[in-house]
């Protein structure tokens, strides 16, 4: 249970920052090199790949290198560890109101 949780917390670490979720967005769509996924940001090139290295380090992408030409590819399994957190959560938090509600309509008669 330790290693999912800290996967978890790795993933909604990485998913706090807007620029590597737009990065999660683009790669959703098809594998991109570095150079094409940094177009869109107004920042230097090093601090780019730190959260490329973000993205990286918790397992949201991988990339394999090419000649000069480093690509990235979505790898979408942390993201389903993560919705199927966020699941349990609703669940649990849906039977809560569902337990207030009953009491709230049963002091009420």
């Amino acid at each position: 249970m330790p290693n999912y949780a800290r996967q978890i917390d790795t993933v909604f670490h990485a998913l706090g920052d807007p620029t590597r979720r737009a990065v999660v967005g683009r790669l959703s769509s098809g594998p991109a090199a570095v150079s094409e996924l940094a177009k869109g940001f107004a920042m230097a090139l090093p601090s780019f790949t730190q959260h490329l290295g973000v993205l990286e380090k918790c397992g949201l992408v991988r990339s394999e290198k090419s000649g000069r030409v480093r690509t990235y590819y979505l790898v979408p399994q942390p993201l389903k560890a993560a919705e199927n957190w966020m699941v349990e959560q609703r669940k649990l938090w849906e039977r809560r109101l569902d337990q207030l509600d009953n009491y709230l309509l049963s002091i009420k008669e």
